[in-house]
């Protein structure tokens, strides 16, 4: 049998940084309304000469640095995003350009604030079908371009980043949950709610890329039970218990989800990786990043048994389970 282990993590930030005193000067809002309401302290902002493929492409490097390879090596890029350079080539086509990567056939996913995680699904299939070795998947965003800075609504959620996981291949005579590796990941979406988190444009219906525009409280509500119920799902489904869970490393959307899910679960919030307030709503981002940070704290480590959850418009929501 083959399966998919995690060998190197990397992450990286735009240098900009747009604090909530900044917003205070922008919108009609506070550092007080949105620390108490979301979490969230600052976010980053991509430079006007950075683009998704950019910050994607320096977590890249970042990762493949960590896991010890080239981009030479790689057998396959996907990357997860909302925000892409262009609506055609993909821009993980950019990525592999810039990351050497002549070898890798590419392709982008998108499926909002769950991207990373389905891509990662796509990856691990791919592994564990004998197609590749070695993938790259990375979830990049540069949300601050579909953002209405003039809704303090949404404009105080987000921010821009990239996250990067390099997987391989190994060979194993049964997947074990006591062994390195993706033990499993629980995918799920429903298009009848689209309209509770989507954009006022795109390509072929207005010929615009649009604004974010959310029902901030149906989302609240359909999050929390959503992602308590996927990541209960995936722990079904190996056979272990809640108790065996080192640590939860969940979408970092809004702390009042993460904290709702996590009692849901009854999971400690010692036991959460949270980046939130320094980093926003960094959509498919956020789950590579929060790993990228966790492992860099040291509070991750090799060994530990790590449940992700996500969820993101749609609805898109998932589960995974990893040992590192």
């Amino acid at each position: 049998m083959i399966k998919s282990i995690i060998a190197g993590v990397g992450g990286y930030l735009p240098e900009k940084v747009l604090t909530n005193f900044d917003l205070e000067k922008m919108v009609e809002t506070s550092d007080a309304w949105i620390r108490e309401r979301t979490g969230i302290r600052l976010r980053h902002i991509a430079a006007d000469d950075q683009t998704t493929s950019s910050l994607a492409t320096k977590a890249g490097e970042d990762a493949l640095k960590n896991a010890g390879i080239s981009g030479e090596e790689l057998d396959l890029i996907i990357l997860a995003t909302t925000t892409p350079d262009d609506t055609t080539p993909a821009t993980a086509m950019r990525v592999q350009a810039g990351l050497g990567a002549t070898k890798a056939f590419a392709f982008d996913v998108q499926a909002a604030c769950s991207g990373f995680m389905y891509a990662l699904s796509v990856a691990d299939k791919f592994i564990k079908a004998g197609t590749v070795k070695t993938a790259l998947v990375i979830g990049a965003e540069t949300l601050s371009r579909i953002v209405d800075w003039s809704d303090r609504n949404t404009c105080v959620l987000f921010g821009d980043g990239a996250g990067a996981v390099v997987l391989q291949a190994k060979e194993t005579e049964h997947i074990s949950t006591t062994e390195e590796g993706i033990l499993d990941i629980v995918l799920h979406s429903d298009g009848r709610l689209r309209d509770l988190l989507t954009t006022t444009g795109g390509v072929s219906r207005t010929q615009t890329a649009g604004f974010v525009h959310m029902e901030g409280r149906e989302v609240f509500r359909h999050a929390v039970t959503n992602l308590s119920n996927v990541a209960q799902e995936v722990i079904d489904r190996t056979g272990i218990s809640l108790s065996d869970i080192d640590f939860l490393v969940p979408h970092q959307a809004n702390i009042r989800i993460i904290e709702g899910t996590a009692k849901k679960l009854d999971i400690d919030l010692d036991k959460v990786i949270i980046t939130l307030p320094e980093q926003g709503n960094t959509s498919a981002a956020s789950i590579p990043l929060a790993l990228y940070e966790g492992i860099k704290s040291q509070k991750l480590k090799k060994g530990q048994l790590i449940l992700l959850d996500a969820m993101g418009a749609g609805f898109t929501w998932a589960g995974a389970l990893i040992r590192l």
